[in-house]
């Protein structure tokens, strides 16, 4: 697959090419059905709705139950800070990118998350899913030179409005630059759907061990990564990924 574009002949590393990032938004939008139908009916891919709850919390008095959303709060913020600092020393240390490393840390969260019972304290998932999706959302930040998230839907949902609206502006223009930004979002808009679609099905199906389904996308990324950085872009893993 190449990583050049159409418009230009930049060549774009393994972790910055679309279809990783149209595969990461597909596990966040499982990630999205399989927290609220099985642990604690909450999103844990951003942290918007636990500090709107735990402001709900606190202004009903409810001092503990506000505090405890300091826990996934806390993980998410560690996941950033800690995704921050770790790929200097990972490229410097490892024959391979932190990106690649990181894939290899969410398979094997997914693996242990799979064990996790049902009759097991529903936080035990959400904070999981809380830090490793905080590193993914801070590591993976543009898809072949377009800003995106991989972890939630809403920033896409504004790109798509705000493409529809330069559609409009343009619409007797040869020239369509932003349709390639339009695209992109909608694309990802449509991985997440399509994740969550499955995670529900699959949730029915076979419970918490639903989870497990990711390790087929997360695999065919870390397989793709670990040859990028092993291989193909061997000589390239000082260089840094675009938007870091």
């Amino acid at each position: 697959m190449s990583g050049k574009t159409e418009n230009n002949d930049r060549y774009y590393l393994m972790c910055e090419r679309n279809w990783i990032y149209y595969a990461l938004m597909t596990v966040a939008g499982f990630f999205g059905a399989y927290t609220y139908l099985l642990r604690g009916n909450v999103f844990c891919n951003a942290q918007t709705g636990n500090v709107v709850l735990m402001g709900m919390a606190l202004g009903a008095g409810k001092w503990e139950e506000g505090l405890y959303y300091l826990i996934p709060i806390t993980a998410y913020l560690m996941g950033a800070f800690l995704s921050e600092l770790v790929p200097n020393p990972v490229k410097h240390r490892l024959p391979v990118r932190w990106d690649t490393l990181l894939i290899g840390i969410e398979m094997l969260a997914v693996v242990c998350l799979g064990f996790v019972p049902e009759s097991a304290p529903v936080q035990i998932s959400q904070v999981t899913i809380n830090f490793i999706a905080s590193m993914q959302y801070n590591t993976f930040r543009q898809a072949q030179g377009v800003p995106v998230a991989t972890t939630f839907a809403t920033n896409h949902i504004r790109q798509i409005g705000v493409g529809l609206a330069k559609e409009l502006q343009h619409l007797h223009a040869e020239e369509k630059p932003h349709r390639k930004k339009l695209s992109r979002h909608l694309k990802m808009l449509v991985c997440f759907l399509f994740g969550a679609i499955v995670g529900t099905v699959c949730c029915n199906l076979f419970i918490g061990k639903a989870i497990w389904i990711t390790l087929i996308p997360f695999a065919v990324i870390f397989a793709a990564l670990l040859h990028a950085d092993l291989i193909t872009e061997k000589n390239m893993v000082e260089k840094k990924p675009s938007g870091h």
